[in-house]
């Protein structure tokens, strides 16, 4: 992320989580209470190893159960203890964001170590249920295999479930048909906790980088 970025992701993040529209420009929602106040998110400090933003309240992984695209049932936490994971909320329609930053996880995993990437989870939970089946997921997806890592895991289910995963994750329930949702990718090492995320100000490199810290761990 670059240093001109910063100050503004360090702005936005003190108020509240990201909310990204897609097609459209991030903004704060600080409405939501990640644990008992303002999301416990900074991107300095001298204890800072990261390239992504440094989460100094880490970030627990939750627990939730969903269905995959094969339309089988997916104990995320589960099913993704036993190596570094990356969990992002969005959808397929979406123009901007949600490729984007699949696309740099897919560059990420094809730049670290293949040890790295082959035990590395990517989970993408979709914020508009109503469309995307774990057909349309399957398809969606699909595109960002990069041969060296699993295959990006898609998650659906009903509203209800979908609302209840994001604030298991401690990000902002997805507005606007799941269009308007959080921009904040999440990097879990094999502790169960994120201390460091990513947004739209951060490139593959930076995900690589923290990835590759993150495992070591």
């Amino acid at each position: 992320m670059s240093a001109r970025r910063r100050p503004l992701a360090a702005a936005l993040l003190a108020g509240g989580l990201l909310l990204a529209g897609c097609g459209g420009t991030a903004e704060a929602d600080g409405g939501h209470d990640h644990t008992a106040g303002e999301a416990p998110a900074t991107v300095s400090g001298p204890s800072n190893p990261y390239d992504g933003l440094y989460l100094q309240s880490p970030y627990q992984k939750p627990s939730f159960t969903l269905t995959d695209q094969t339309g089988a049932a997916y104990d995320f936490a589960a099913q993704t203890a036993d190596g570094p994971t990356l969990l992002f909320f969005g959808y397929t329609n979406c123009p901007d964001i949600c490729p984007t930053t699949m696309a740099d996880v897919a560059i990420a995993l094809q730049s670290v170590d293949a040890e790295v990437a082959e035990r590395t989870h990517v989970v993408f939970v979709t914020t508009d249920p109503a469309r995307d089946s774990p057909e349309v997921l399957g398809e969606y997806l699909a595109r960002f295999g990069t041969g060296k890592a699993p295959a990006i895991v898609g998650l659906t289910g009903d509203q209800g479930q979908i609302d209840a995963a994001q604030l298991a994750a401690g990000v902002p329930l997805a507005e606007d048909m799941g269009q308007q949702h959080s921009s904040l990718l999440l990097l879990y090492g094999t502790d169960g906790e994120a201390s460091v995320a990513f947004d739209a100000g951060n490139t593959s490199r930076d995900i690589a980088h923290d990835l590759a810290l993150v495992a070591a761990q």
